[in-house]
């Protein structure tokens, strides 16, 4: 767990976005409330929401490639996100699930909750280009 950790971005670090175990084989990501996620008063805002679920779909890949990852290079082609309820002032969660990952195009679904899983803040689908790196 601890190579997936190192992989965070520093978007991720500067979020105070971090990995908190595994959930059902992926990364599970936590996020606490915080002023630099603030939108309007007493919620997150949208973008951190969206980033989350960014880092929560690349940390899943990351897990999946395994060891093949560190001779690729992923790159999102595009992501879709819906809103579903406000981020309110607690602990955030999000966790990617690789839906499909071939030889250069991944699909991967994202959800991000707090309290309740089974009431997700917000979810996204997001799209990746796997290269191999050159040498």
């Amino acid at each position: 767990m601890n190579d997936l950790a190192d992989r965070l971005p520093p978007y991720a670090r500067a979020m105070g976005i971090r990995m908190n175990g595994m959930l059902d084989g992926a990364p599970l990501l936590t996020m606490d409330f915080s002023d630099r996620a603030m939108g309007r008063p007493g919620y997150l805002h949208g973008g951190a929401i969206a980033g989350m679920l960014e880092i929560a779909a690349i940390m899943a890949l990351h897990a999946e490639l395994g060891e093949k990852g560190a001779n690729v290079r992923i790159k999102p082609v595009n992501i879709s996100v819906e809103y579903l309820r406000g981020g309110v002032t607690v602990e955030t969660f999000a966790r990617g699930q690789v839906v499909r990952a071939g030889r250069r195009i991944a699909n991967v679904r994202a959800e991000a909750w707090q309290a309740d899983r089974d009431k997700p803040l917000a979810s996204c689908w997001m799209n990746f280009l796997i290269k191999p790196r050159k040498a």
